[in-house]
């Protein structure tokens, strides 16, 4: 069963997404929004545990990050990034969803 993790809090302010990465199993999606896309960005601390999901798939929604002002070469190698469309698109993909609040 594929679950679609959506993660809106930053990882700098909350743990959502390091709970987040405890659960994700291979096959799983996280999507990242709102100040949840700091999370995607190169050199932090949460990359590293980004990184090491293996079979996790990772998405950010690209209106959070330009209303943020970080640009796309920012982002950890292999994250896709999504419109209102794609969030849709995925959560009609997987078989559930799961917030992270």
């Amino acid at each position: 069963m594929s679950t679609l993790h959506t993660v809106n809090k930053s990882p700098f302010e909350k743990r959502s997404l390091e709970s987040c990465l405890g659960y994700a199993q291979a096959g799983s999606s996280v999507l990242l929004y709102e100040d949840a896309v700091y999370g995607a960005i190169k050199g932090t601390g949460i990359a590293d545990k980004m990184s090491n999901a293996a079979g996790v798939k990772f998405f950010v929604m690209g209106p959070d990050l330009k209303a943020r002002g970080v640009s796309d070469d920012k982002l950890l190698d292999g994250i896709e990034i999504v419109d209102y469309a794609g969030f849709v698109k995925l959560a009609a993909e997987n078989d559930r969803v799961q917030a992270w609040v």
